[in-house]
């Protein structure tokens, strides 16, 4: 007889956390069949919608029976499409068959049986009736976890591998041949729910499509299983069955605990209550500060602090949980446990309090004008309006200077007995929202006590990557590794995007006041501030960007345009637009810019934290959410970013980073169907690689800003010691790593060779060394590979036949640097004229007096168009030089004048779509259109 294959237990399916629908259009296969669908489920519905939708006949459905009163959701669908629908209550008696049932069941004529999920026990002669056969779905990488607790034991014994089975339905317990196994990395905090509903819930829907079409097509496998390695767990299912045993490694109950997270639950006795442990993690630092709580039979006592609590494993080491719920279903952070208010209860009034209490009534009355206060008068209904409001809370900190009251406190606690109540707990510290606590890295660099994260950050928290990888981040300056940090995968990404589109359709984030969200913003762009040596370090240790230079530029420039946007919240206006009227009524039409939904963001290296605020910012202005990957060589402050986002107060879901190789976490944020936009800067060979797989996905929208070859025009009635000046800046700032450095210099004739001179004078006056040191100007190379590029860069420039004035090679010394280069007497056939070095190396061509057109055709002789520059007394020239330069920004008499309010993109190669300014939030809004009629 065949067993049924359960997950935890049938309640866990039919209410998964989140449903996740599937387009129903009909897209028929080449070869369908007449299929009957035995289960039950969500699960099971989304399976039966998907073989609909590929054509085949589904010829009955067969379901458990109505429970009080209402149906399976499986029955519903199949109903609603006027499918043979049948609720039998069981398919055997005694164990035999019951004839009248797999009567009905024969007379559908199935040529497959479909088993997604199902619960009851069908018999081994409903099993072979159809010519195909029966497939069922199983949650394990089978022969591994046989049995119907499947998932749980998966968490238990710490698999680092979690995927499930479509196998052919045999007389055994989940011994039938395989058809088809999918598998996926399991997190080292993973749990059955985020499990479920990551992976083996959507991926295991199509995966059933999947395989009947195999059948269907004759190219269905039947793999036997082996018995090696096979194993089965009872399940779990009676309480007694997951009592926490507490001799065992902090491993090993942290595996328990979120292997019974949230059913059935793991439970222990403390204080004599039966206790149920949620949301548990390994603790990696020292025994926190708390209240000790006596745990018989573990290895020493529980901690009750201030983010959660602390539970002991035989080893000494320790796991943390976040939330326990008591017998009688009372649920509380883990952190209040022991508390007076730790349920909610009512609290008894000191004689202070009292008195405060007799205070806060006078107010009450003064603002409500009544003579008497109850503890059921509620503030609004007695007549107060915002104003009041403000009052109120100034009165009361008047008083109480130590509650930190907010006006958001009043409209949530209305009658004076909750006000009241809000108020003491606030006092008495026992509203005190959870530390933000990560596992940080700590060093001393630059005179500072440096922390900060080196793991994903997903849905407000830092994560491990799902298959605990990592790779190391390299210090340019010496090639040492500053530390670790997590390497994201594909299910991480898809795990990102769920949160930030459940962030964008159902959190607090788009739903807000603008100005609310601007405010945040502001709070971010603050705390950015207050952390902006820090940033400011370790932008230097990881990118070797020059200290001052990142204190002045790559941090401060992220604060202003933090700033910037989030003064343009709520100023994102639409349009009235007068249309022929539908006489005799009238029409209005209106528009509205809306934003897009989840934002995939692609950032580089040679701006790491101020790149990531160009597009960020602008992104979530509107309301947008977003899952950014850094760099991978430069992945520190965009992880200290999200830990001051939090604190800021984002909610989860709205911001999520995952640095990690693009080939990878880049590549499975263009292709994932929930992503709506991406916005890409980095190179024009990956860039139109973006633009295909934004193509194929689902038509993302897009917007790049590539590689550029910029031309610096110097003519000879300029301030030549302004433009030696700023052309110095021009192809030396940030070492060159710099997308519009002036990758080409034309020097009027009469005025070169002083011009180059002049150039080489002041660069042998420049600093190299360590970017921590205030003195340096000139720091290393990103990283080795990139080096070696320049390295090689220069070697062709002197091979075609450029002349190489200055610099050209390494420097001796440790670390990767490069000494500034200068190149002349480039012709326009060279392949240093028309490539980009990104760094350190000056291009400088010779044009003849007064050749104002033949210098723009050569300054435009490029596929890249990003930006240019002119010097110049004559404004006339000025003027038509900037007319005639094919790029999306011309300096005047000065270069790398960028600012947050004026647009930044290029033309032709370079890309398209704009940074900064009020331009950019085009590219993160819709516009909708809406007309109107009305009339008398």
């Amino acid at each position: 007889m065949f067993f049924p294959i359960a997950f935890v237990a049938a309640r866990q399916l039919a209410r998964p956390l989140f449903v996740r629908g599937f387009s129903t259009s009909q897209v028929f296969a080449a070869n369908k069949m007449k299929i009957a669908v035995i289960g039950q489920s969500q699960f099971g519905t989304e399976v039966y919608n998907l073989l609909k939708k590929e054509g085949h006949e589904i010829v009955g459905v067969f379901t458990i029976p109505d429970i009080q009163g209402k149906a399976d959701p499986l029955a519903v669908a199949g109903e609603k499409d006027g499918i043979p629908t049948f609720k039998f209550p069981r398919w055997r008696l005694k164990g035999q068959s019951i004839p009248e049932v797999v009567k009905q069941y024969q007379e559908c004529g199935a040529e497959l049986n479909v088993l997604p999920f199902c619960s009851q026990f069908i018999p081994m002669d409903v099993i072979n009736s159809p010519k195909n056969g029966s497939i069922i779905y199983h949650p394990s990488i089978l022969p591994r976890h046989r049995g119907a607790s499947a998932i749980n034991w998966t968490l238990i014994h710490g698999d680092k591998k979690a995927g499930f089975s479509i196998f052919w339905a045999d007389d055994g317990l989940d011994t039938g041949p395989i058809l088809l196994q999918r598998e996926c990395d399991v997190g080292p905090n993973e749990t059955l729910d985020s499990l479920y509903n990551r992976f083996l819930y959507p991926e295991g829907i199509k995966a059933m499509a999947e395989a009947v079409q195999l059948i269907a097509d004759g190219k269905a496998p039947s793999i036997p299983q082996p018995e090696e390695g096979a194993t089965y767990e009872p399940m779990l299912k009676k309480k007694e069955s997951v009592q926490i045993n507490w001799d065992q490694s902090a491993e090993m109950l942290h595996n328990f605990i979120r292997g019974n997270d949230k059913l059935p639950g793991a439970w222990t006795n403390i204080n004599g209550d039966q206790v149920t442990l949620f949301g548990s993690k390994l603790w990696k630092k020292d025994a926190p500060e708390g209240t000790v709580v006596e745990l018989p039979g573990a290895a020493g006592p529980a901690i009750v602090h201030k983010g959660g609590m602390i539970f002991p494993g035989n080893d000494g080491k320790m796991l943390n949980v976040k939330s326990l719920q008591f017998a009688d279903g009372t649920m509380i952070p883990a952190k209040m446990f022991g508390k007076e208010d730790a349920a909610g209860a009512t609290l008894e009034l000191t004689a202070e309090e009292k008195e405060l209490e007799g205070q806060l009534k006078d107010v009450w009355k003064g603002i409500l004008s009544l003579a008497d206060i109850q503890g059921e008068t509620d503030f609004f209904k007695a007549g107060a309006g915002s104003m009041d409001v403000v009052r109120l809370v100034e009165e009361v900190l008047q008083r109480c200077s130590s509650v930190n009251l907010q006006n958001e406190d009043v409209y949530m606690n209305t009658t004076f007995d909750a006000f009241m109540q809000m108020v003491v707990r606030k006092a008495r510290g026992l509203d005190e929202p959870d530390e933000f606590e990560y596992d940080a890295i700590e060093l001393h660099a630059n005179n500072l006590d440096l922390q900060f994260p080196n793991q994903l950050f997903i849905n407000n928290e830092f994560v491990d990557a799902s298959n605990g990888a990592t790779f190391d981040t390299i210090n340019p300056t010496d090639e040492s590794v500053i530390c670790k940090v997590s390497k994201g995968t594909k299910d991480d990404v898809n795990t990102a995007v769920k949160a930030a589109k459940e962030a964008f359709e159902e959190g607090p984030w788009g739903k807000m006041n603008p100005r609310d969200r601007g405010r945040i913003m502001y709070r971010l762009a603050d705390l950015m501030e207050e952390h902006k040596e820090e940033l400011a370090t370790l932008e230097a240790m990881d990118s070797g960007a020059v200290y001052t230079l990142a204190l002045k530029t790559h941090v401060g420039m992220s604060i202003d345009t933090f700033r910037y946007y989030a003064g343009w919240c709520d100023k994102i206006q639409g349009t009235t637009i007068p249309i022929n009227q539908a006489r005799p009524n009238h029409n209005l039409t209106y528009t509205k810019r809306e934003p897009i939904g989840v934002v995939g963001l692609i950032v580089p290296w040679n701006y790491p934290l101020m790149m990531l605020a160009w597009k960020m910012a602008a992104a979530l202005t509107p309301g947008n959410t977003v899952v950014l990957k850094p760099a991978q060589v430069t992945p520190l402050t965009a992880l200290k970013f999200a830990e001051l986002a939090v604190k800021a107060g984002f909610p989860p879901g709205v911001i999520n980073i995952l640095p990690g190789a693009g080939s990878q976490v880049g590549q499975a944020i263009l292709d994932h169907p929930d992503v709506r936009k991406v916005g890409f800067t980095g190179s024009t060979p990956v860039g139109k690689d973006i633009m295909r797989s934004c193509a194929v996905s689902n038509l993302k929208r897009v917007s790049l800003e590539l590689g550029g070859k910029s031309p610096l025009v110097i003519f000879n009635d300029c301030d030549l010691d302004r433009a030696v000046r700023q052309s110095l800046s021009g192809c030396f700032f940030n070492k060159g790593e710099n997308c519009i450095a002036s990758g080409r210099l034309f020097v009027e004739e009469s005025i070169h060779d002083e011009f180059v001179n002049r150039v080489v004078d002041e660069i042998k006056k420049m600093k190299i060394g360590d970017p921590l040191d205030r003195s340096v100007d000139h720091g290393p190379q990103n990283h080795r590979a990139h080096l070696n590029s320049l390295v090689e860069y220069c070697k062709v420039g002197v091979e075609q036949g450029a002349t190489l004035v200055y610099g050209g090679s390494r420097v001796e010394r440790k670390g990767l640097f490069l000494y500034p280069t200068v190149f002349t007497d480039v012709t326009d056939d060279m392949w240093i004229a028309k490539e980009e070095s990104f760094g350190p190396v000056m291009i400088i061509s010779k044009f003849k007096n007064g050749d104002i057109d033949g210098m723009l055709k050569s300054a435009n002789d490029t596929e890249f168009g990003l930006a240019s520059g002119v010097f110049t007394k004559d404004i006339n020239k000025a003027l038509y030089v900037a007319d005639h330069l094919q790029a999306g920004t011309v300096f005047v008499n000065t270069y790398n004048k960028t600012d947050v309010a004026s647009p930044f993109g290029g033309f032709k190669q370079s890309g398209f779509g704009k940074d900064l300014g009020m331009e950019a939030l085009h590219e993160y809004t819709r516009t909708k259109a809406v007309t109107v009629e009305y009339w008398l």
